[in-house]
């Protein structure tokens, strides 16, 4: 397979990417020196179609379950895995960790790490296994992937960050993709970040998601890290207008499709984090919404799980307790008639089937009293 870029095999770097050694041509966009992508960065060829919409990588939340329950509502929107480390992938149970079924895609694999060969093996293995997309996580706060040299620790090394990149790129024809902060202690400013992301594009980037919030790395929880740092969109905004070769995905605080559009205003994508998790009923009208395909069907409530039932009762037969699945569908009918009794029965029949699930549907009112094809419009509007 011919390679984009080349491997970094010795050199120095000293502030810039300047310094390094590469084995053979560099990648089209790092021809371009710093000092001119600085005012005015080229495009390059990039890899992929940028999908307006996206639901963000989270832990012990973006599972395959859930990724094939959101794809009942939404066929356009991109799904990401939960971030899953190098060491994980090249050494742990792949089928348990990054197995997914075709009817998930488009979907992509978020891999945690800092090492650029275990990087660009792991991206192979993505590929391998049918992915679509690749993207580094270069934005979880939390003291563990911080320990592991990892994740929002790593703004502070964007050529690092590049030196990643362009061995992920040399695997691979997929596209790679970084998700990113605005900032973190100490490189807080808007200048900081967009010497990362001047750094990280000429190394070939293909995508960048902006969550937009510094992480404080010393001293608050991820949690804290998702609520307290303001939201500072503008700084998202104005790095599109500065580099508007880029493209640019916003992340942070949205939480429905009217904010999606107002966001693409601005950006080129939008991703939606937690929001998704807590009313995944958000995505039902986001094919004709956001992607603009008026024939794009939209599922009532009930006609979601309805399309649920072939997929549970497979996953149940070949030994899947019912509940790992039926977690992530338990705040469908929230704020609904009949939600509080849909979330007892399915909390109460973890061990069943698919008749479970037929069973709970029967607290929920008719489609027609829920308000029929457009019921979830207000939520998601």
């Amino acid at each position: 397979m011919a390679a984009r870029g080349g491997d970094l095999v010795a050199g120095k770097r000293a502030g810039s990417l300047t310094g390094a050694v590469w084995a053979d041509t560099l990648p089209p966009a790092m021809e371009t020196t710093l000092t001119t992508l600085t005012t005015a960065p080229a495009a390059g060829p990039r890899r992929g179609e940028v999908r307006a919409l996206s639901v963000a990588p989270m832990m012990a939340r973006t599972d395959r379950h859930l990724r094939y329950f959101l794809r009942q509502l939404s066929r356009r929107t991109l799904l990401y895995t939960e971030m899953v480390t190098t060491g994980a992938v090249i050494h742990g149970d792949r089928e348990k960790l990054i197995g997914f079924s075709p009817e998930e895609g488009p979907v992509a694999l978020q891999l945690g790490g800092s090492d650029p060969r275990e990087l660009a093996e792991c991206a192979k293995i993505a590929e391998d296994w049918g992915y679509d997309e690749v993207n580094l996580n270069v934005g979880c706060p939390s003291d563990r992937v911080q320990s592991g040299r990892f994740g929002a620790c790593l703004m502070a090394e964007p050529e690092r960050v590049a030196e990643c990149v362009v061995a992920m790129r040399a695997a691979v024809r997929v596209p790679v993709t970084v998700k990113h902060r605005i900032g973190i202690d100490g490189l807080e400013a808007y200048e900081d970040m967009l010497r990362f992301v001047d750094l990280v594009a000429a190394a070939g980037a293909d995508r960048f998601t902006a969550h937009a919030r510094i992480a404080i790395l010393a001293g608050l929880s991820p949690k804290e890290n998702r609520e307290v740092p303001p939201l500072r969109y503008d700084d998202v905004y104005r790095l599109k207008r500065e580099r508007p070769g880029l493209d640019i995905e916003i992340n942070g605080g949205i939480r429905t499709l009217e904010a999606a559009r107002a966001h693409l205003e601005h950006v080129d994508a939008v991703m939606i984090g937690r929001a998704a998790y807590e009313d995944p009923y958000v995505f039902a009208r986001a094919d004709r919404d956001v992607f603009g395909d008026a024939d794009a069907p939209v599922l009532t409530r009930r006609e979601a799980v309805l399309a649920m039932l072939s997929y549970v009762a497979r996953e149940t037969a070949r030994g899947e307790r019912l509940h790992h699945i039926t977690r992530h569908m338990l705040p469908l009918f929230a704020r609904q008639a009949g939600g509080r009794q849909w979330r007892r029965r399915l909390s109460t029949g973890q061990d069943g089937g698919a008749e479970v699930l037929i069973d709970a549907l029967r607290v929920i009112p008719p489609d027609e009293a829920l308000g029929g094809e457009g019921e979830g419009a207000s939520a998601a509007a």
